[in-house]
């Protein structure tokens, strides 16, 4: 069975070539799910409308682990058209997405909500994707998803309420860190119906505690 992991992956591929002899394609830029082999190769990108690019020989990172689904951002460029049914890409670059599943109140020892600052938040296939920016100096931040609980309005419509963990571990607020982050709603599949709707809670510098509203 394929597992999807929560990714702390920083491959880059690089392509050596002379200045005067190679011209950088257009590059997409997006959240994908990269999925490796039994040899622990990265060999396919998965978009979150569900096309699959098979990555070239010589394109695929390894020493991953095996028959997995890391959650990434990837810079890929198509090396065929995109209406074929066999594609095939070629990737420059992988930055960690942090995915993990969210999890009950109960699970914490304790709950922090340090703020953020919201570069974008977006619902896209099996994900609530966000980018999210952090003061940070030397120590990090813990970032994690808290399912607060499912209530059902009067119409039969349920709720799904989550908010960010964020511990940054009393860090001297210096520069501004950018984080990637995706909630994996395939998660609730036999949970949720189309047309529910996902709350998602965060704390901001610039609005204090708030919330962004999708539909399931």
């Amino acid at each position: 069975m394929i597992k999807a992991y929560c990714l702390f992956l920083a491959a880059t591929i690089l392509i050596g070539c002379g200045e005067d002899e190679y011209v950088y394609p257009d590059l997409i830029t997006e959240m994908v799910c990269l999925k490796t082999n039994a040899e622990g190769f990265g060999t396919q990108i998965v978009t979150d409308e569900g096309k699959v690019w098979h990555l070239r020989e010589g394109n695929q990172p390894n020493s991953l682990t095996t028959d997995s689904i890391y959650r990434v951002v990837c810079r890929y460029a198509p090396q065929t058209p995109s209406e074929g049914t066999s594609l095939e890409a070629t990737a420059y670059s992988f930055l960690s997405v942090i995915a993990p599943i969210p999890l009950p109140t109960t699970s914490f020892e304790a709950i922090y909500t340090d703020p953020v600052s919201i570069q974008s938040i977006w619902r896209s296939g099996d994900y609530l994707n966000m980018i999210l920016n952090i003061k940070i100096k030397e120590k990090g931040s813990k970032l994690a998803f808290i399912e607060d609980g499912i209530s059902t309005g009067d119409n039969g419509k349920q709720t799904l309420n989550l908010t960010l963990f964020h511990n940054r571990n009393n860090d001297i607020e210096g520069f501004d860190q950018k984080y990637y982050l995706s909630v994996p709603l395939w998660h609730y599949h036999n949970i949720l119906q189309k047309g529910d709707a996902i709350v998602f809670n965060l704390n901001t510098y610039k609005e204090g505690m708030t919330s962004r509203i999708f539909t399931y």
